[in-house]
């Protein structure tokens, strides 16, 4: 009778620890939680508040309190400031400026970094050391020789400047490739050469098709830098007909108006935007898929 009972006794105490277990672990999950969502409203706000900004009527912009919900809404305010400035022909040379500055970038980038990682050459390592080392200059210090050097080849007023030069490589995705390609088993190289393919061959029909997550990842950086560069542009380009997306706002922020016409340049923002909204959701799979496998050797 006393085991018994001492069993009985343990056997109400033992799920005690459990408990207080379970509760901790649910106060932590709410900790962080609320941790979570007080951090995207916080960083969401400015967002919320432009696309209510951009609904609104002029009169209502400067209304403190802020009205967030728009009444009425000026769905008219998006037509009236993509006419304002023809920002239809900025975007056209945005995506002519993005589509080959992809296509450079990733040629580029890719064949230099299989290089770096897999072929056998002499100053190999110091080579790339001098590659990474360029990370580290502002473009402010290549700025002036770049215009001269464009300027004398009489590219200034074209996209030759913006375009170019990413056929030439990025130091940062050659790096990233490089980590990639370095992870990929040579065991698929070596069964590639004993079928006759070259270096080439190898890289374009084997290694190309298995970096496909960097190769996006590449692809992504890259879109959203160009499309939302402003200082290349500015430099380069003095026509009208050729301004970018990026400098059409600026424009439109900087035009000689009675006054500051808030609610349209939202609107300008808001349209500008979508295209890299939509390529991240679009491949955001991949993308992310990118990011955690580049630089995992093995």
């Amino acid at each position: 009778m006393t085991l018994s009972s001492n069993l009985s006794s343990n056997a109400g105490v033992a799920p005690r620890p459990k408990m207080g277990k379970r509760l901790s672990d649910r106060l932590t999950a709410a900790f962080s939680y609320a941790l979570l969502i007080a951090g995207a409203i916080v960083i969401l706000a400015p967002f919320a508040w432009m696309i209510s900004t951009s609904l609104k009527r002029k009169i209502d912009v400067y209304v403190f309190p802020p009205e967030w919900i728009p009444d009425p809404i000026q769905w008219g305010n998006y037509a009236e400031a993509l006419t304002t400035f023809p920002f239809p022909l900025y975007t056209l040379n945005s995506f002519t400026i993005v589509v080959f500055v992809l296509i450079g970038t990733l040629f580029s980038c890719s064949f230099s970094s299989y290089g770096f990682a897999r072929l056998r050459a002499p100053g190999k390592d110091l080579i790339f050391l001098v590659l990474l080392s360029t990370l580290m200059l502002p473009a402010a210090v290549t700025m002036v020789p770049l215009y001269l050097l464009f300027n004398r080849l009489g590219w200034i007023d074209t996209f030759l400047p913006l375009i170019v030069p990413s056929f030439f490589g990025s130091a940062f995705f050659i790096f990233l490739m490089r980590q990639f390609y370095m992870g990929v088993p040579k065991e698929l190289e070596d069964a590639a050469r004993i079928d006759g393919c070259n270096a080439y061959s190898t890289w374009l029909r084997i290694m190309v098709p298995m970096t496909k997550p960097v190769l996006a990842t590449a692809a992504v950086f890259s879109f959203m830098w160009t499309w939302n560069d402003f200082m290349g542009p500015l430099i380069y380009l003095t026509d009208e007909s050729k301004r970018t997306i990026a400098l059409g706002l600026s424009y439109f922020q900087g035009s000689a108006r009675s006054s500051p016409e808030l609610h349209l340049l939202m609107a300008a923002t808001i349209y500008s935007i979508i295209p890299c909204v939509l390529l991240f959701f679009v491949s955001q799979k991949v993308f992310v898929k990118g990011i955690v496998f580049t630089g995992v050797k093995g």
